[in-house]
């Protein structure tokens, strides 16, 4: 079990490349876990290179730019970051982020944002807020990742179906009543390809063997388009619908087997086909976007950490990763990476295939470089109806619809509407304005539920608390709760309502273990009511905090109105023995 040191260690440390210089430095490394890393990364490139490439698709990019975010992101991440076994590159979580920005901006646009986003995560971890992401309620992150299960989905039906869409409408209901209208026109090669893949990922995994489901489905959907397209019916293929610029000037198929260059984002062609341009505007512009992917960006990669601290006993360092991830999202867009993270999925995988430090994203990167020199003419005979089964089957993954299920039957009904609420404003507007919302109203109805805990008490006649019978002018009440701005002005109109004949009016705070503002200014203003009417008011029982508060604004003893007691048992020995009573 990490000990406390190691907790607090995870929590507020920042230091350049903490989880390779942990493995290498502090634990040492051998030539077993060498290998060990060697075989994981092997294994994670394969399964990251079809997904690099549809993600990018889904991200309204060309194929080779996830397959150059996996590069060069994926490398300089596993380098700087804060977590041991985590795998990053493009993901699907950032596909409802990217597609707006990319149809609008273009690459240029994208790459832009991305840097931009890059910038913030780095400010975000030299202001030590890694520790933010235990303060996103499991409602909010289980309604997002299914509002974009749900859009990515969507996305996906037309080339599942092979539909005929010059460009899909900005707005998601707007999305679904075009393909309504279109999917009567489906083509059946491609559905028929896609078919296959799906069924391939569905019923692969029953035969239990190593090998992940989604590349056998890649290579089944591949080989079923080739036989079809000989028959005369072709499908739709990367390589048929991607194209890039020959040194010669004509014009090549699919994915360009060269190295990522170096070139400045805003140099690149933006949405209308000329360089986007560096300007102050266009900085203003992309600002919302870079500030959304680098929050989603943080959540995403944090919350993958956790899960890998969970499946492997260990302790990432929450301010480390951050730091590696906005340096690897200011690296990658210079050599044409779109936005990397912490990918969930991928990064089980390498757990799963032995990995035991960074170096296994490392030889991951290396993989999928490889595989873009070498394999770059295969993979342009990738069906596109395949790609975006493949897709479906991830957006169903992340949406993570069991545990919503599992939410939505035992969860409070609080956590059913935020849940529901982000679910719903994912799909209908956007993630940003869905986790912004589902936050506040989170804390809204937390503050509410924090604030029906708090209960005022009548023990006037409880002989637990007060000994003897009291003169009818008194009234000894009990909080119990917090004291602040949600609960305190219906406490302090109870008690007024409870003691509008009484001269003596006994507060016990012994259950109060907060007193904000809010509740202060109650207790000012009944001091003040006590003033006016000649009531003598006590309070006994003082918590730490409460005290505190008290001590800070200054409230002092007030003769005849007000004062404090340490105990109430000492206050009514005091004020009213019993043998007076009798």
């Amino acid at each position: 079990m990490p000990n406390s040191s190691g907790f607090r260690q995870q929590l507020f440390s920042l230091r350049l490349g903490y989880a390779l210089r942990d493995v290498l430095c502090r634990q040492g490394y051998q030539g077993r876990q060498l290998l060990n890393d060697i075989i994981a990364g092997i294994t994670v490139g394969i399964i990251a290179i079809p997904l690099a490439m549809a993600l990018a698709i889904a991200s309204g990019v060309a194929p080779q730019y996830g397959l150059y975010t996996s590069i060069i992101g994926g490398f300089v991440i596993a380098l700087c970051g804060g977590s041991r076994f985590s795998i990053s590159g493009p993901t699907a979580a950032f596909v409802v982020l990217l597609f707006p920005i990319a149809q609008q901006y273009g690459l240029a646009g994208l790459l832009m944002a991305t840097l931009m986003s890059g910038v913030i995560l780095i400010i975000m971890a030299l202001l030590r807020l890694g520790r933010l992401i235990q303060y996103i309620p499991q409602s909010v992150t289980l309604g997002f990742t299914g509002g974009i299960g749900i859009v990515i989905a969507v996305l996906q039906v037309k080339d599942f179906f092979g539909l005929s869409v010059d460009k899909m409408p900005e707005h998601f209901i707007e999305k679904l009543i075009v393909l309504m209208q279109q999917l009567p026109n489906f083509d059946l090669p491609s559905t028929t390809v896609a078919a296959a893949t799906l069924a391939t990922m569905l019923l692969w995994p029953k035969l239990k063997l190593p090998v992940p489901a989604h590349l056998p489905a890649i290579v089944v959907g591949t080989l079923l388009a080739l036989l079809l397209a000989n028959a005369g019916h072709p499908v739709e293929t990367i390589g048929s619908r991607f194209h890039y610029l020959l040194p010669d000037g004509s014009m090549g198929a699919g994915i360009p087997a060269v190295l990522p260059e170096f070139e400045w984002p805003w140099l690149r062609v933006g949405a209308d086909g000329a360089a986007l341009g560096l300007s102050w505007q266009t900085l203003q512009t992309l600002a919302p976007s870079a500030f959304a992917i680098a929050m989603l960006g943080a959540i995403e990669s944090l919350l993958c950490a956790v899960v890998l601290d969970g499946m492997t006993n260990s302790r990432h360092s929450a301010n480390s990763e951050l730091l590696g991830q906005g340096i690897g999202n200011i690296v990658a867009p210079l050599f044409g990476g779109i936005t990397a993270t912490a990918a969930i999925a991928r990064s089980a995988a390498n757990v799963r295939s032995g990995a035991q430090s960074p170096i296994s994203a490392m030889v991951h990167s290396g993989v999928v470089l490889l595989a873009l020199v070498a394999l770059a003419g295969i993979l342009s005979y990738l069906p596109m109806p395949a790609m975006a089964a493949l897709l479906m089957v991830v957006a169903w993954n992340m949406s993570e619809a069991p545990k919503a299920v599992e939410l939505i039957k035992k969860a409070p009904r609080s956590d059913i509407w935020v849940f529901a609420s982000c679910l719903l404003l994912t799909v209908v507007f956007d993630m940003v304005v869905a986790i912004s919302f589902g936050i506040m109203l989170a804390a809204l109805l937390f503050v509410k539920e924090i604030a029906d805990m708090t209960r005022l008490y009548d023990i006037s006649n409880n002989r637990r608390y007060v000994a003897c019978d009291l003169p009818a002018d008194w009234a000894v009440l009990k909080i119990n709760g917090p004291l602040f701005f949600a609960a305190a002005e219906q406490v302090f109109a109870d008690i007024a309502t409870l003691t509008q004949d009484k001269k003596v009016i006994v507060l016990d705070f012994d259950g109060v273990s907060i007193l904000d503002a809010g509740g202060l200014n109650a207790l000012n203003k009944l001091v003040q009511r006590c003033q006016q009417n000649a009531t003598q008011l006590y309070i006994a029982e003082l918590q730490f905090q409460p005290i505190r508060t008290l001590a800070k604004a200054g409230v002092q003893p007030i003769e005849g109105v007000l004062k404090f007691y340490p105990s109430l048992k000492e206050l009514l020995n005091e004020l009213l023995p019993c043998d007076e009573k009798a």
